[in-house]
Protein backbone atom coordinates (compact mmCIF):
# COMPACT_ATOMS: atom_id res chain seq x y z
CA UNK A 1 0.00 0.00 0.00
CA UNK A 2 1.28 3.46 -0.96
CA UNK A 3 0.96 6.84 0.57
CA UNK A 4 0.49 9.91 -1.73
CA UNK A 5 0.69 13.00 -0.69
CA UNK A 6 -0.11 15.51 -3.66
CA UNK A 7 -2.83 15.78 -6.17
CA UNK A 8 -0.52 15.45 -8.98
CA UNK A 9 0.57 11.90 -7.56
CA UNK A 10 -2.98 10.60 -7.25
CA UNK A 11 -3.80 11.93 -10.51
CA UNK A 12 -1.46 10.18 -12.21
CA UNK A 13 -2.30 7.09 -9.96
CA UNK A 14 -5.40 6.90 -10.98
CA UNK A 15 -5.08 7.48 -14.76
CA UNK A 16 -2.63 4.56 -14.64
CA UNK A 17 -4.66 2.12 -13.31
CA UNK A 18 -7.46 2.89 -15.87
CA UNK A 19 -5.03 3.51 -18.66
CA UNK A 20 -2.66 0.79 -18.16
CA UNK A 21 -4.65 -1.56 -16.32
CA UNK A 22 -8.55 -0.77 -17.23
CA UNK A 23 -9.39 -1.05 -13.41
CA UNK A 24 -12.32 1.15 -12.31
CA UNK A 25 -11.11 3.52 -9.42
CA UNK A 26 -12.57 3.36 -6.31
CA UNK A 27 -12.49 6.89 -3.67
CA UNK A 28 -13.48 6.28 -0.20
CA UNK A 29 -13.09 9.81 1.57
CA UNK A 30 -12.20 9.74 5.35
CA UNK A 31 -10.64 11.89 7.85
CA UNK A 32 -9.29 9.64 9.36
CA UNK A 33 -9.64 8.18 13.16
CA UNK A 34 -10.78 5.05 11.23
CA UNK A 35 -13.18 2.26 12.50
CA UNK A 36 -15.22 -0.20 11.28
CA UNK A 37 -17.45 1.86 9.77
CA UNK A 38 -14.66 3.33 7.46
CA UNK A 39 -13.45 -0.74 6.84
CA UNK A 40 -17.23 -1.35 5.72
CA UNK A 41 -16.15 1.56 3.25
CA UNK A 42 -13.43 0.04 2.16
CA UNK A 43 -14.63 -3.38 1.56
CA UNK A 44 -16.99 -2.25 -0.71
CA UNK A 45 -15.05 -0.27 -2.70
CA UNK A 46 -12.77 -3.14 -3.13
CA UNK A 47 -15.54 -5.45 -4.25
CA UNK A 48 -16.76 -2.73 -6.78
CA UNK A 49 -13.28 -1.74 -7.90
CA UNK A 50 -10.56 -2.49 -9.14
CA UNK A 51 -8.55 -0.12 -7.77
CA UNK A 52 -8.99 1.92 -4.52
CA UNK A 53 -7.97 4.81 -2.67
CA UNK A 54 -8.32 6.23 0.60
CA UNK A 55 -8.13 9.99 1.56
CA UNK A 56 -7.27 10.50 5.29
CA UNK A 57 -7.20 14.85 5.75
CA UNK A 58 -9.04 16.65 8.29
CA UNK A 59 -10.43 19.19 6.73
CA UNK A 60 -10.37 22.53 8.25
CA UNK A 61 -12.84 24.00 6.03
CA UNK A 62 -15.63 22.35 7.20
CA UNK A 63 -15.53 22.97 11.21
CA UNK A 64 -16.57 26.16 12.70
CA UNK A 65 -14.64 28.92 14.74
CA UNK A 66 -16.38 26.85 18.06
CA UNK A 67 -15.74 23.10 17.02
CA UNK A 68 -13.46 20.46 17.53
CA UNK A 69 -10.78 20.83 14.30
CA UNK A 70 -7.99 21.04 17.01
CA UNK A 71 -8.69 18.10 19.10
CA UNK A 72 -10.52 16.34 16.48
CA UNK A 73 -8.61 12.75 16.77
CA UNK A 74 -5.77 12.11 14.47
CA UNK A 75 -4.18 8.70 14.44
CA UNK A 76 -2.65 8.16 11.36
CA UNK A 77 -0.34 5.18 11.94
CA UNK A 78 -3.26 3.21 13.83
CA UNK A 79 -5.02 4.33 10.30
CA UNK A 80 -2.77 2.95 7.66
CA UNK A 81 -2.12 -0.55 9.92
CA UNK A 82 -6.45 -0.09 9.30
CA UNK A 83 -7.01 0.82 6.21
CA UNK A 84 -3.73 -2.06 4.67
CA UNK A 85 -6.24 -4.77 6.03
CA UNK A 86 -9.04 -3.67 4.52
CA UNK A 87 -6.60 -3.99 1.37
CA UNK A 88 -7.36 -0.44 -0.43
CA UNK A 89 -3.93 0.40 -3.26
CA UNK A 90 -3.23 3.80 -2.03
CA UNK A 91 -3.67 6.47 1.09
CA UNK A 92 -4.09 9.95 -0.08
CA UNK A 93 -2.69 12.14 2.52
CA UNK A 94 -2.35 15.63 1.49
CA UNK A 95 -1.08 18.45 3.88
CA UNK A 96 -3.27 21.51 4.40
CA UNK A 97 -1.30 23.77 2.20
CA UNK A 98 -1.62 21.25 -0.69
CA UNK A 99 -5.24 21.21 -0.79
CA UNK A 100 -5.72 24.94 0.39
CA UNK A 101 -2.88 26.44 -1.30
CA UNK A 102 -1.85 30.69 0.04
CA UNK A 103 -4.13 32.55 -1.40
CA UNK A 104 -6.73 30.14 -2.03
CA UNK A 105 -10.20 31.91 -2.92
CA UNK A 106 -12.32 29.35 -4.82
CA UNK A 107 -15.31 27.45 -2.64
CA UNK A 108 -18.26 25.36 -3.71
CA UNK A 109 -21.59 25.54 -2.31
CA UNK A 110 -24.60 24.26 -3.03
CA UNK A 111 -26.97 26.51 -2.83
CA UNK A 112 -30.22 25.69 -0.55
CA UNK A 113 -29.39 22.28 0.91
CA UNK A 114 -26.48 23.69 2.31
CA UNK A 115 -28.55 25.41 4.69
CA UNK A 116 -30.61 22.73 6.55
CA UNK A 117 -30.22 19.90 8.47
CA UNK A 118 -26.44 20.33 10.05
CA UNK A 119 -26.03 22.99 7.82
CA UNK A 120 -28.20 25.27 9.84
CA UNK A 121 -26.61 24.15 12.89
CA UNK A 122 -23.31 24.25 11.64
CA UNK A 123 -22.77 27.46 9.30
CA UNK A 124 -20.25 27.06 6.20
CA UNK A 125 -19.89 23.32 7.17
CA UNK A 126 -21.52 22.01 3.76
CA UNK A 127 -19.73 24.24 1.96
CA UNK A 128 -16.16 23.08 3.23
CA UNK A 129 -17.65 19.97 2.64
CA UNK A 130 -18.08 20.30 -0.81
CA UNK A 131 -15.18 22.16 -1.55
CA UNK A 132 -13.24 19.63 -0.49
CA UNK A 133 -15.01 16.68 -2.09
CA UNK A 134 -14.50 18.46 -5.31
CA UNK A 135 -10.66 18.38 -4.69
CA UNK A 136 -10.53 14.62 -3.67
CA UNK A 137 -12.58 14.11 -6.89
CA UNK A 138 -10.64 16.67 -8.95
CA UNK A 139 -7.60 14.62 -7.75
CA UNK A 140 -8.92 11.27 -7.44
CA UNK A 141 -10.82 11.42 -11.12
CA UNK A 142 -12.90 8.26 -9.46
CA UNK A 143 -15.62 6.30 -10.94
CA UNK A 144 -17.25 5.53 -7.89
CA UNK A 145 -17.30 7.12 -4.34
CA UNK A 146 -18.35 5.80 -1.30
CA UNK A 147 -19.90 7.33 1.72
CA UNK A 148 -21.96 5.81 4.88
CA UNK A 149 -25.54 6.45 5.27
CA UNK A 150 -24.78 8.07 8.55
CA UNK A 151 -23.99 11.36 6.67
CA UNK A 152 -27.01 11.04 5.11
CA UNK A 153 -27.42 15.08 5.06
CA UNK A 154 -23.67 15.14 3.62
CA UNK A 155 -24.54 12.79 0.73
CA UNK A 156 -27.03 15.06 -0.18
CA UNK A 157 -25.32 17.99 -0.88
CA UNK A 158 -22.45 15.31 -2.27
CA UNK A 159 -25.04 13.86 -5.02
CA UNK A 160 -26.36 17.49 -5.64
CA UNK A 161 -23.04 19.03 -6.44
CA UNK A 162 -21.69 15.77 -7.95
CA UNK A 163 -24.78 16.26 -10.81
CA UNK A 164 -24.63 19.86 -11.19
CA UNK A 165 -20.83 20.14 -11.65
CA UNK A 166 -21.38 16.84 -14.12
CA UNK A 167 -18.61 15.23 -11.70
CA UNK A 168 -18.10 11.66 -13.88
CA UNK A 169 -18.45 9.94 -10.48
CA UNK A 170 -20.84 7.39 -8.96
CA UNK A 171 -21.89 8.01 -5.42
CA UNK A 172 -22.50 4.89 -3.82
CA UNK A 173 -24.15 4.76 -0.46
CA UNK A 174 -23.76 1.97 2.25
CA UNK A 175 -25.32 0.96 5.35
CA UNK A 176 -24.65 2.83 9.06
CA UNK A 177 -22.31 0.81 11.11
CA UNK A 178 -23.71 -0.09 14.23
CA UNK A 179 -22.01 -1.16 18.04
CA UNK A 180 -23.74 -3.98 18.87
CA UNK A 181 -25.98 -1.69 21.32
CA UNK A 182 -27.29 -0.39 18.15
CA UNK A 183 -25.05 3.63 18.39
CA UNK A 184 -23.51 4.34 15.00
CA UNK A 185 -20.23 4.07 14.96
CA UNK A 186 -18.51 7.87 14.77
CA UNK A 187 -14.73 9.12 15.11
CA UNK A 188 -16.54 11.36 17.82
CA UNK A 189 -17.53 8.57 20.05
CA UNK A 190 -14.04 8.55 21.50
CA UNK A 191 -15.19 11.63 23.14
CA UNK A 192 -17.74 10.16 25.32
CA UNK A 193 -17.45 9.35 28.75
CA UNK A 194 -18.58 5.94 29.97
CA UNK A 195 -21.69 8.06 31.14
CA UNK A 196 -22.38 9.77 27.83
CA UNK A 197 -21.84 6.49 26.09
CA UNK A 198 -25.30 5.36 27.77
CA UNK A 199 -26.93 8.64 26.97
CA UNK A 200 -26.05 8.61 23.38
CA UNK A 201 -28.27 5.50 22.74
CA UNK A 202 -31.13 8.01 22.67
CA UNK A 203 -30.52 8.58 19.52
CA UNK A 204 -30.84 5.26 18.20
CA UNK A 205 -33.18 4.52 20.27
CA UNK A 206 -35.90 7.60 18.88
CA UNK A 207 -34.72 6.22 15.55
CA UNK A 208 -36.26 2.78 16.25
CA UNK A 209 -39.42 3.88 17.72
CA UNK A 210 -40.08 6.00 14.18
CA UNK A 211 -39.24 2.50 12.42
CA UNK A 212 -41.67 0.78 14.51
CA UNK A 213 -44.26 3.29 14.26
CA UNK A 214 -44.15 3.44 10.15
CA UNK A 215 -44.22 -0.26 10.34
CA UNK A 216 -47.44 -0.31 12.17
CA UNK A 217 -49.00 2.98 9.54
CA UNK A 218 -48.34 5.81 10.84
CA UNK A 219 -46.72 8.26 8.80
CA UNK A 220 -47.98 12.06 9.82
CA UNK A 221 -44.87 13.80 10.45
CA UNK A 222 -46.12 15.42 13.86
CA UNK A 223 -46.92 12.14 15.25
CA UNK A 224 -43.42 10.96 14.29
CA UNK A 225 -41.26 13.82 15.35
CA UNK A 226 -43.42 14.09 18.60
CA UNK A 227 -42.36 10.16 19.42
CA UNK A 228 -38.94 10.67 18.78
CA UNK A 229 -38.96 13.46 21.19
CA UNK A 230 -40.64 11.76 24.14
CA UNK A 231 -37.72 9.57 23.44
CA UNK A 232 -35.38 12.54 24.02
CA UNK A 233 -37.45 14.20 26.75
CA UNK A 234 -36.66 10.65 28.98
CA UNK A 235 -33.16 11.79 28.73
CA UNK A 236 -32.85 15.39 29.39
CA UNK A 237 -28.91 15.14 29.69
CA UNK A 238 -28.74 14.63 26.00
CA UNK A 239 -29.43 18.15 24.16
CA UNK A 240 -31.62 18.01 21.06
CA UNK A 241 -30.22 20.00 17.77
CA UNK A 242 -33.03 18.83 15.32
CA UNK A 243 -35.32 16.11 14.89
CA UNK A 244 -36.69 16.07 11.25
CA UNK A 245 -38.41 13.97 8.50
CA UNK A 246 -37.01 15.02 5.18
CA UNK A 247 -36.87 14.22 1.19
CA UNK A 248 -33.21 13.18 1.09
CA UNK A 249 -32.68 14.21 -2.43
CA UNK A 250 -34.17 18.54 -1.47
CA UNK A 251 -33.58 18.32 2.43
CA UNK A 252 -37.13 19.58 2.76
CA UNK A 253 -39.42 19.40 5.53
CA UNK A 254 -41.98 16.87 4.87
CA UNK A 255 -45.43 16.28 6.26
CA UNK A 256 -45.98 12.89 5.42
CA UNK A 257 -43.57 9.99 5.03
CA UNK A 258 -42.93 8.16 2.07
CA UNK A 259 -40.87 5.26 0.76
CA UNK A 260 -37.22 6.65 0.86
CA UNK A 261 -37.75 9.83 3.49
CA UNK A 262 -35.03 10.55 5.89
CA UNK A 263 -35.81 10.78 9.12
CA UNK A 264 -32.85 12.35 10.87
CA UNK A 265 -31.55 13.76 14.61
CA UNK A 266 -28.94 15.67 15.90
CA UNK A 267 -27.83 16.11 20.00
CA UNK A 268 -25.29 17.04 22.04
CA UNK A 269 -24.16 14.46 24.10
CA UNK A 270 -22.37 16.54 27.39
CA UNK A 271 -20.09 18.52 24.87
CA UNK A 272 -19.92 16.17 21.74
CA UNK A 273 -22.36 16.43 18.99
CA UNK A 274 -23.66 13.28 17.11
CA UNK A 275 -25.88 12.62 14.69
CA UNK A 276 -28.05 9.32 13.06
CA UNK A 277 -31.11 8.92 11.06
CA UNK A 278 -32.53 6.29 9.48
CA UNK A 279 -34.08 5.73 5.66
CA UNK A 280 -37.90 4.68 6.22
CA UNK A 281 -39.47 2.19 4.12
Amino acid sequence: MEILHTAAELRAWSREQRNRSGNTVGLVPTMGALHAGHASLMRAAREACGAVAVSIFVNPTQFGPNEDFARYPRTFAADCAMAEAEGPDVIFAPSVEELYPAGAATFVEVAGLSGRLDGASRPGHFRGVATVVSKLFLAAEPDKAFFGQKDAAQVAVIRRMTADLRFATEIVVCPTMREADGLAMSSRNVYLSASERAQALTLSRALRRVEKLVADGERRSGALIGAAQEVFAAEPAVRVDYVALVDWATLEPLEVAAPGSLFAVAAYVGATRLIDNAILA
